[in-house]
């Protein structure tokens, strides 16, 4: 093989190294902002919880609260960016396969496709509620649901469309905490460098993170449900509405503080995925 032809090979290597560094740092990027805003919605919730509900306890809350700190533009346009950096690892994912043995198969290159889609939504509401010009990024969670749902009824078979896709969301939320209980993570993790307290700690904010993150779209879900059998869409709520039901359960407020908890748990599960995960 000549020296042009090696050269090239070489260009080709380094390029692609460049490409998959970069990817990489994307992706930690995002987990580092999904888990901003996780544990700001977490503890928006816990104050709700205790009687402070001035702020909803949604994305659209958390995205007020860093737009209130000092600087609070930039680390706007810091977790935009992030979460874009997520959307674009996702959508790598679907076209060239996950890290691992089965990254290859079709339906985690779905399931990767659809993470693209839903990280590229938040990521462009964040850009948008960081650059002035307002969108779904900056709006009530609980109206958003309520107009979406209403718009839907107004189709062909609009109930059923709500239902089936309320359905979906709810069973989300079961696999999802069923996920955590199960520990399915851990495969994702680089195992060998995490020992003793650190993995008890990831094991702790994970499990408990997704437990929390499952009960809140299983019950998500299930208000699309009713909203859909009822044929009622001001019954669907968005992520405030919800939390906030919790408290109205025979447990009171101590069970939306629970759930609150476990939020801002996920929030700090996904900055350890930022450090330890696979990519």
């Amino acid at each position: 093989m000549g020296t042009w032809a090696l050269t090239r090979r070489g260009r080709r290597t380094a390029r692609r190294a460049s490409d998959s560094s970069a990817l990489e740092t994307a992706a930690r990027w995002g987990f580092v902002a999904r888990g901003v805003l996780y544990l700001l919605v977490g503890l928006l919730a816990m104050r709700i919880a205790f009687g402070d509900g001035k702020r909803e306890a949604d994305r659209g809350g958390a995205l007020a609260e860093v737009a209130a700190q000092p600087l609070g533009q930039y680390l706007l346009w810091a977790l935009g960016i992030g979460l874009a950096g997520m959307a674009l690892w996702r959508l790598s994912e679907a076209l060239f396969g996950a890290a691992g043995p089965d990254g290859h198969k079709p339906r985690k290159r779905l399931l990767s496709l659809a993470r693209f889609l839903f990280y590229g939504f938040v990521s462009h509401s964040v850009l948008s509620f960081a650059a002035g010009t307002g969108g779904s990024g900056s709006g009530s969670s609980d109206d958003q649901s309520e107009d979406v749902t209403a718009r839907a009824m107004q189709l062909p078979a609009g109930q059923w469309i709500v239902a089936i896709g309320g359905l979906a969301i709810a069973v989300a939320g079961v696999w999802i905490a069923g996920r955590a209980v199960l520990r399915k993570y851990r495969k994702h993790l680089k195992t060998p460098e995490l020992r003793g307290r650190t993995r008890q700690a990831v094991d702790v904010t994970g499990v408990a993170g997704g437990i929390a993150r499952g009960a809140v779209f299983a019950m998500l879900g299930g208000f699309a449900v009713k909203a859909a059998v009822d044929y009622e869409p001001d019954r669907a709520k968005g992520i405030d509405d919800t939390l906030r039901s919790f408290a109205d359960t025979s447990a009171g407020p101590w069970l939306l503080a629970l759930i609150a908890v476990g939020l801002a748990m996920f929030g700090l599960f996904s900055f350890a995925m930022a450090r330890w995960r696979r990519i």
